[in-house]
């Protein structure tokens, strides 16, 4: 049993727990043939492991997504806050994973007053990979009722070369991705210049949603730093990262144009096209400075 509201807040740099499953529980050996040099010659290589995963509360299902089997815990606790289930870890009272004959359980308890809440929303969700929204039963859901992130101008700038160092470091820690190449990850990047809560997905919204998860289960403030993505930047992406409270979303690929509206009417700097040599910054650029060098000038 995982008791979550119990847990206390630490103290930055983040203290984000190691995954809850061995990375071999994500990748199955396959027998494969090789087109080399003219001919096919056998080899194994190895492929990202995709599972349904259930999502319960309260004993009800709300949501069936495939995802990769590991860090499960960090996938239903960020779940939970970037959709508006729980406000906090405090109101995810337990949570389980359970072994299924058709895949995996994530088996959690809520309180009596944000289940009351889900179930007077009356959705019911069927996810598959790369899917946000898949289940949303009106076209008005599509667009979430979200407040605008707070902090105004006084929120922490973000150094643009601790950014540019950050998201070639990303590329460099993905285990999932480098043995399948069949994998997104999310990262955070906090005030301390490091990357913390690496994780990864099949699914990206499953891999920013297991990092938020890492930052709540570590009691981290996520306003204090970035988000970064591996993918590209869609709505929903947007959505999930200002319901955890991160001001600043960083895409390797491109936003959608409802991504960057959204992100302009709530207050988050929205940066796509992330390289080491560059990107292009779509809503707010007033949270980035530009990079500092050894003398701290820019």
């Amino acid at each position: 049993m995982t008791a979550l509201a119990d847990r206390p807040g630490r103290a930055m740099p983040p203290a984000v727990p190691e995954r809850d499953e061995a990375l071999t529980g994500a990748l199955v050996p396959v027998a494969v043939q090789r087109w080399r040099g003219g001919g096919l010659a056998p080899e194994v290589d190895w492929a990202a492991e995709e599972v349904a995963v259930s999502l319960e509360y309260n004993g009800i299902g709300h949501a069936v997504m495939m995802a990769t089997p590991d860090a499960l815990e960090d996938l239903g606790l960020g779940f939970s806050l970037s959709e508006g289930i729980a406000a906090g870890a405090h109101e995810v009272l337990d949570l389980e994973v359970h072994a299924h004959p058709a895949g995996l359980r994530i088996a959690m308890q809520i309180t009596a007053q944000r289940f009351m809440a889900l179930k007077l929303r009356r959705r019911s969700l069927a996810g598959r990979t790369g899917c946000g929204l898949c289940g949303v039963d009106s076209l008005e859901q599509s667009v979430r009722p979200l407040a605008p992130l707070a902090g105004g101008r006084t929120a922490p700038a973000l150094d643009m070369g601790r950014l540019a160092a950050a998201m070639t470091g990303l590329e460099q820690a993905q285990p999932l991705r480098a043995l399948s190449g069949a994998t997104h990850a999310a990262a955070w990047l906090g005030p301390d210049g490091a990357l913390h809560a690496v994780r990864e997905d099949v699914g990206r919204h499953n891999a920013l949603d297991k990092t938020i998860g890492a930052l709540l289960r570590a009691g981290v403030d996520a306003g204090q730093g970035a988000a970064l993505l591996t993918s590209r930047a869609s709505v929903e992406m947007v959505q999930k990262a200002v319901a955890a409270g991160i001001p600043v979303l960083v895409a390797r690929s491109a936003p959608t144009a409802l991504a960057v509206r959204r992100a302009q009417a709530l207050g988050l700097t929205l940066v796509g096209f992330a390289r080491r040599d560059g990107c292009l910054v779509y809503a707010h650029a007033w949270r980035l400075q530009p990079r500092q060098d050894s003398g701290g000038r820019s």
